[in-house]
């Protein structure tokens, strides 16, 4: 018999445009061992990385999860059976698979996985980082899953969030999902603000089902399990669902986000923030998407926002010389374009005073002045009273300093929603009896 010992497993890129997900495999790993002899240390983690990077899968998700057991191989060997025949390889998936033993993770674990949240980071630095630390690794295709394997194991939560994502039956692979909207929002209402980002009431639209073939019916994004399992309470369905996972998560933390930009980090597909100086008025182009331009330090940064944010009219009030604290991912230059940072919000530090010249006002006939000519001044011409100079006029701003977030249906999902914004859960009490995993009755 093998000596207890703490196993750490994550894995990535098990999915495809046409199918399949990762967490989905999580969840059917998870129904294996929990008819095993072994302990589950901690929630299952779902952390999202970098969300610009070029090949992700949507949102970019990796799974990990911590367990006790006396048996390391025969669980090892089991989940490599989970990874081959539910990766969607066929498809272009490139599932990797890590397994650590040891009680803590090494500082170097944690760097890796915090860079994986705003830079670009290919397998072959993956597959080096595995070599270097004795990773046992498993891999599919090109290994590009290795990054995610590898930084959700090394993940260190500051701040988390939780999501309850519930799975289909096989046979509604596929099919349209069909949820009551009304008890959508009734759900977040009820549950407000303990679950976020459900239903967004400007458009009244339903956030919780994504819409391509995976497995997943829908997620509830919250701070407390109790307040998820209120949730699966009050929606309404009437398709027989197959279970439901509770995941442990840096969504909807803004993770992304915390690194800002110097010269050497404004690279293709990186995320973070910048402060600067409005160089260029906005203009709004085709599609209603605004472009404007910052200085910072001397170096010129395009800016982009795009119509769908709902932000795109905050934008179009900036003016040169406001100063702002932005946000999003770089977009890489091409022929036609310069490299472009798209924003996922707005902070206007400080806004400047709009003012403008105009001929003076008569103050008798309340009428504006004619000019004389080149530097002879102004003179109504009704009564003919003269001023030598412009009258300097300002022109109130519509936009105030403060931040500017998109509509919530276009959040991405890091995105640290209004409700998050200065909270920090630090704690979510995990007890392996709990629902925090269910088969659902036939």
């Amino acid at each position: 018999m093998d000596k207890s010992c703490i196993l750490h497993v994550g894995f990535d890129d098990t999915d495809s445009p046409k199918g399949m997900c990762t967490t989905f495999l999580a969840y059917k790993i998870v129904d294996y061992l929990k008819k095993q002899d072994l302990e589950f240390l901690d929630f299952p983690r779902l952390i999202r990385f970098n969300p610009n990077i070029p090949w992700k899968t949507r949102g970019n998700g990796a799974v990990s999860f911590k367990i006790r057991t006396k048996y390391p191989s025969k669980i090892k060997n089991k989940i490599k059976n989970f990874i081959s025949k539910y990766s969607d390889t066929q498809n272009g998936a490139n599932p990797g698979l890590v397994f650590y033993e040891n009680n803590t993770i090494p500082s170097q674990f944690t760097e890796f996985s915090e860079l994986a949240l705003w830079q670009l980071i290919n397998r072959s630095q993956a597959k080096k980082f595995a070599s270097k630390n004795n990773l046992e690794i498993f891999y599919k295709g090109n290994g590009q899953g290795l990054v995610g394997a590898i930084g959700a194991i090394g993940y260190h939560f500051v701040d988390h969030t939780l999501e309850l994502l519930s799975y289909r039956r096989p046979s509604n692979f596929g099919q349209k999902r069909k949820i009551s909207s009304k008890s959508v929002k009734t759900m977040q209402e009820r549950t407000y603000p303990y679950t976020f980002n459900s239903f967004d009431k400007k458009k009244s639209r339903v956030l919780i089902t994504p819409h391509g073939p995976d497995p997943v019916f829908y997620g509830i994004r919250g701070e407390k399990v109790e307040s998820l399992l209120m949730a699966t309470k009050i929606l309404e369905t009437k398709e027989r669902l197959a279970g439901h996972l509770i995941f442990k998560s840096n969504q909807g933390t803004g993770d992304h986000l915390k690194n800002t930009f110097t010269k050497t980090t404004l690279k293709p597909y990186a995320s973070g923030v910048i402060t600067g100086i409005v160089s260029s008025n906005p203009k709004i182009e085709k599609g209603g998407h605004v472009f404007f331009s910052i200085n910072c330090n001397g170096d010129e940064l395009r800016c982009a926002v795009y119509k769908p944010t709902g932000i795109s009219s905050i934008a179009l009030g900036l003016i040169e010389g406001d100063k702002l604290c932005v946000g999003g991912g770089i977009r890489k230059a091409s022929k036609t374009h310069p490299r472009i940072l798209n924003l996922e919000f707005i902070d206007i530090v400080d806004l400047k005073k709009n003012v403008m010249e105009t001929n003076p006002i008569c103050r008798r006939c309340k009428k504006s002045m004619k000019s004389k000519g080149q530097n002879q001044g102004y003179q109504c011409v009704k009564c003919g009273k003269t001023s030598k100079n412009k009258t300097i006029l300002e022109i109130p701003r519509k936009i105030n300093k403060q931040l500017y977030l998109p509509e919530v249906s276009a959040h991405r999902h890091l995105s640290r929603p209004l409700t998050r914004i200065g909270k920090i859960n630090k704690r979510s009490k995990f007890d392996d009896s709990a629902s925090w995993f269910s088969i659902y009755e036939n």
